[in-house]
């Protein structure tokens, strides 16, 4: 796997879809689109999320696999066993970057995994998981407005030109 896209939790609309980034509010598919790194344009379906792993071996999770209509009612047990769900998954299948969906997420896997004396800035961090390098964006949700579509859609841009996935590097 090229990228392992590590979300904070599944929203309610995304598990009645069965893809992530559901939200018709959300801004992911959006800002990959405007990444202008891919073939072919991404509307938000199973079948996107099918393309970017058979294609581009980017894989989708979250950090909490409980659906909550938002963060506040996740609780620390929920992030200490995603914590340790993520880091064996990462032991497991070996991503060539772990890519964070907003600082949030991130905090959260570092406060209640094994690894929490880093801190956390926008790109690549200057630690990794299990060897595998980490990269935080911002959060394309609909409650983080306070990036705009061209940001998120720049900093998806250097994640995926850093990794040199495509055909076009």
């Amino acid at each position: 796997m090229s990228v392992l896209s590590v979300g904070l939790n599944p929203s309610i609309p995304s598990v009645k879809a069965g893809f992530y980034f559901a939200n018709p509010r959300n801004r992911f598919w959006k800002a990959l689109n405007q990444c202008g790194f891919f073939k072919k344009n991404l509307t938000p379906s199973l079948d996107s999320c099918q393309y970017l792993l058979e294609q581009y071996q980017i894989g989708f999770t979250d950090l909490v696999k409980r659906p909550t209509p938002g963060c506040k009612e996740l609780r620390a047990d929920d992030y200490r066993t995603g914590s340790n769900r993520l880091q064996i998954l990462v032991n497991d299948i070996r991503p060539q970057a772990v890519w964070f969906h907003g600082k949030l997420t991130c905090q959260k896997y570092l406060q209640y995994g094994s690894e929490n004396k880093h801190s956390v800035n926008w790109g690549l961090q200057s630690w990794a998981i299990n060897n595998q390098p980490v990269y935080v964006t911002p959060n394309p949700s609909p409650a983080n407005a306070a990036f705009s579509l061209t940001t998120i859609s720049d900093s998806y841009a250097d994640l995926l030109n850093r990794l040199c996935i495509s055909s076009k590097c």
